[in-house]
């Protein structure tokens, strides 16, 4: 995006206050977890910051595993739909979780074990994909069809990459 994706404004509040509000909605404990170099707008949770180096989406995910020492549900700044109904279901699954919509796995949200941080590791280590390094946990895929009660999926796990994708949620949030 060219800027500190979790102030980008949308709908005149910060990206990352939207996942945020959802956590608080379900009543669920949240962190934020960043670079250190990484601008965040004001927040009142904490922050938890992850090494400088390297730099790859496991890091984030070690560091929230570490600090927790339990599972973890882990979302992106940039997922401006999700919704407490969603994560609190996520998060009271079993077992390391993610979800698949069209037929790809998503990374995030996803929750995560803290018996599967040494495979996370090794992954970070190898700098295998985030994908590739999910699918050799083995984890729980819940489809579409599961997620659906919660919205279309395609809207509840959309994620804001680029100016495109966050006009796009400046229409989604018009059509409510």
């Amino acid at each position: 995006m060219g800027t500190a994706k979790a102030a980008v404004q949308l709908g005149g509040r910060p990206l990352i206050s939207y996942p945020l509000a959802a956590f608080a909605a379900a009543g669920l404990d949240h962190v934020v977890v960043a670079k250190e170099r990484s601008q965040l707008p004001a927040l009142s949770c904490p922050v938890l910051r992850e090494p400088p180096a390297p730099s790859h989406p496991l890091c984030g995910v070690l560091a929230a595993l570490r600090a927790a020492a339990r599972p973890v549900l882990v979302v992106g700044c940039d997922m401006p739909f999700l919704t407490a109904p969603l994560l609190a279901w996520l998060a009271g699954l079993d077992g390391t979780v993610v979800a698949e919509v069209g037929g790809e796995l998503q990374p995030l949200p996803a929750r995560y074990e803290p018996r599967h941080a040494g495979e996370l590791e090794t992954a970070l280590r190898d700098r295998r994909a985030m994908r590739d390094a999910l699918a050799s946990l083995r984890p729980r895929i819940v489809r579409g069809s599961e997620l659906e009660r919660f919205g279309p999926p395609e809207r509840s796990l959309f994620n804001v990459n680029d100016a495109a994708d966050l006009g796009a949620a400046e229409r989604m949030l018009r059509i409510r």
